[in-house]
């Protein structure tokens, strides 16, 4: 595989200004949101021509998609770090949440509104499952003597979406809901609705990873 000791000046060249349009893209998202992403705005704020900028991406899918692409690929590496280090699901959810606060646009653009006309690529797609097979790993560790659950239908399509996964359909659907009812709270908390509600974010989510944890 081809890494910056052997590319040619040119190679890091174009990887050193895509890198550049990420970084303005980045600043727009977080000033109007993704939907209003503007190549033309980001080259006029690089000093280059928009036809110049968009020899780098085709169009704005395209740096959306690098943009998700980088943000699945850095929470996939959270989790397997995390993971690794002997994390269980509290330690998993804890890494979501510091992952999220470190930088709450790259999580908003993943698990927020999206963007309209966007739809990202089958390996973006891919990868996002990779986060999910780890919290269903790491639901399967937990202790359980609930009953098989009777949404096993609905949940056949989740298992190939997470790369096949053997775990029984009561593992997925805890894994589920793990994964929905963490999300709901720090997507609360991340688009500033709990602002003047006068209580702590993250004792609301403790206290929502303590009840799926005894369930």
């Amino acid at each position: 595989m081809t890494d910056a000791r052997t590319k040619t000046p040119r190679e890091r060249y174009r990887t050193q200004v895509r890198a550049e349009i990420k970084e303005h893209a980045w600043e727009q998202i977080a000033t109007a949101g993704a939907s209003a992403l503007s190549l033309n705005a980001i080259a006029k704020r690089m000093g280059m021509s928009g036809p110049a900028l968009y020899r780098y991406f085709a169009g704005r899918d395209e740096l959306i998609t690098e943009l998700v692409r980088d943000a699945y690929r850095s929470l996939a590496d959270t989790f397997r770090a995390a993971s690794e280090a002997g994390a269980d699901l509290a330690g998993l959810a804890h890494a979501l949440r510091a992952w999220a606060l470190d930088d709450p646009q790259r999580y908003l653009l993943v698990f927020g509104t999206p963007v309209p006309g966007y739809r990202a690529p089958d390996d973006v797609t891919r990868v996002a499952a990779e986060t999910m097979a780890v919290i269903i790993d790491a639901c399967a560790a937990l202790p359980s003597d609930h009953p098989a659950t009777p949404f096993g239908t609905y949940l056949e399509g989740h298992r190939q979406w997470a790369g096949g996964h053997h775990a029984p359909p009561a593992v997925l659907h805890r894994a589920l809901t793990v994964w929905t009812r963490l999300h709901g709270v720090l997507s609360l908390e991340l688009a500033g609705h709990f602002t003047g509600m006068r209580f702590d974010p993250s004792l609301l989510y403790d206290a929502e990873l303590d009840g799926l944890l005894e369930r």
